[in-house]
């Protein structure tokens, strides 16, 4: 393995594997190559939606702040190693090289053993740490939540505090049908003495996360209770409101994000940056963090774009999604004409995907496929929607062909249903 390509190809093939929820093989792959997660200052970050958003609401400030931030994310848009950045910029390859050919004797060797092979993720996961510990050196690093948390790869990690953004459907088939069901394994990421700042304000989640607080006997901060956001104002370009917290209160903050749920997002990520300023004495002023805020975007989430027509990429793929998709469009766009274009995985039903949409002025659907071994067929998914006359085409590039013809100057082009659909869309 002396390239990039072929270290990505040697990644890829582990694909084979599938998905097999552990921290046995990651915690051996670490140990293998000297405990790098032990040498970094970490944050954790999961939840069903929001975990990128929240992630960008943390990288930004410590930016503006002269901090050196590593970020683990997923999934891509527009390039592999996009999962592993510094400060927002991607692994080389030349280092990704490097950290994979550190990883994978250790790899090979795990995989000859009863636990078998470990998967892309969790072999992703150990080059992430890796490289930030042996060659980026970052003040600090985000790690976002692959899927679930409990038995993510990720977890592996040693946070001095953790974020879990809200609890909604999304991976049934592995994490549990009910809500207390999966808010389980997302409270699996709670450690002893870490903090967790949630803001998923169900009784029932809070309740399990509360318990797991309690049981590893460390502090649980939760919105509408011991932060708050307040006179939260929707405008053009995004929102402002005002944090109040039981450490302290920041007035008047705005965020270019669109989508009223961001704003929780943005005060998870504020009440993270008041904890490390108190107890870690993290170098971020008030200044950083405002200018920070303002700043932050992320690909792919509610994301306007000045095409003709006009276009909104979100990668809404759950119920919950959808509704903050379906708020959004009716607090930045009430106005429009909307025009919606989906793409989805085979285990989502689109007649409950598809169903918080159905009140919008919607003046034309159509199902697509996309470049994905997952993807659901664009059929399938214009038989089971719930919004009348949704017609399917074979692709993103069909589909917007045949809505520029149609859609009127004042109109709206919505792409949503898959972050996989997404990254097509995006790059087109």
């Amino acid at each position: 393995m002396q390239t990039y390509e072929e270290a990505h190809g040697w990644l890829t093939e582990l694909t084979a594997f599938g998905v097999r929820p552990g921290l046995d093989r990651v915690r051996m792959m670490l140990e293998g190559i000297g405990s790098p997660e032990r040498r970094l200052k970490s944050i954790h970050v999961g939840g069903t939606n929001g975990k990128g958003s929240t992630a960008a609401f943390l990288k930004e400030p410590m930016k503006e702040a002269g901090l050196v931030c590593g970020t683990f994310t997923s999934p891509y848009v527009y390039e592999f190693r996009e999962r592993i950045a510094v400060n927002g910029e991607p692994i080389s390859e030349e280092d990704f090289l490097k950290s994979a050919q550190a990883v994978r004797p250790i790899a090979e060797s795990i995989a000859k053993t009863p636990f078998g092979p470990p998967t892309e993720f969790e072999v992703l996961t150990v080059i992430a740490a890796h490289y930030f510990a042996s060659t980026a050196f970052p003040d600090l690093v985000i790690w976002e939540v692959g899927l679930g948390g409990r038995l993510d790869s990720t977890n592996a990690m040693h946070p001095m505090i953790s974020v879990i953004t809200n609890v909604g459907h999304d991976h049934q088939a592995i994490l549990g049908d009910s809500i207390e069901e999966i808010a389980r394994e997302k409270a699996g990421i709670i450690k002893s003495g870490v903090p967790v700042i949630t803001c998923d304000t169900n009784p029932e989640v809070l309740a399990i996360l509360k318990e797991a607080a309690e049981e590893a006997r460390t502090r649980l901060y939760r919105l509408e209770h011991e932060f708050h956001v307040v006179g939260a104002e929707a405008h053009a370009a995004g929102w402002t409101f005002s944090f109040r917290s039981n450490l302290n209160h920041m007035e008047d903050v705005t965020i270019s994000m669109l989508g009223r749920h961001q704003t929780k997002n943005a005060a998870a990520a504020l009440m993270v940056f008041r904890y490390l300023m108190l107890y870690y004495a993290l170098p971020v002023e008030e200044e950083h963090i405002r200018e920070g805020l303002k700043k932050a975007s992320w690909i792919g989430r509610l994301d306007y774009r000045e095409t003709t027509p006009p276009l909104l990429l979100d990668g809404a793929h759950n119920k919950e999604g959808m509704e903050s998709l379906a708020a959004a469009l009716q607090d930045h766009f009430s106005e429009r004409p909307l025009h919606l274009i989906v793409g989805m995985t085979k285990e989502k039903d689109p007649a409950v995907l598809l169903e918080p949409l159905r009140g919008l002025p919607i003046q034309s659907t159509t199902a697509v496929s996309f470049n994905f071994f997952r993807a659901a067929a664009a059929e399938e998914v214009a038989e089971k929607s719930p919004i009348p006359e949704t017609h399917a085409l074979p692709d993103w590039q069909a589909a917007w062909k045949k809505v520029q013809q149609e859609a009127a100057p004042g109109d709206l082009v919505v792409a949503a249903g898959s972050l996989y659909f997404i990254s097509e869309a995006a790059i087109d």
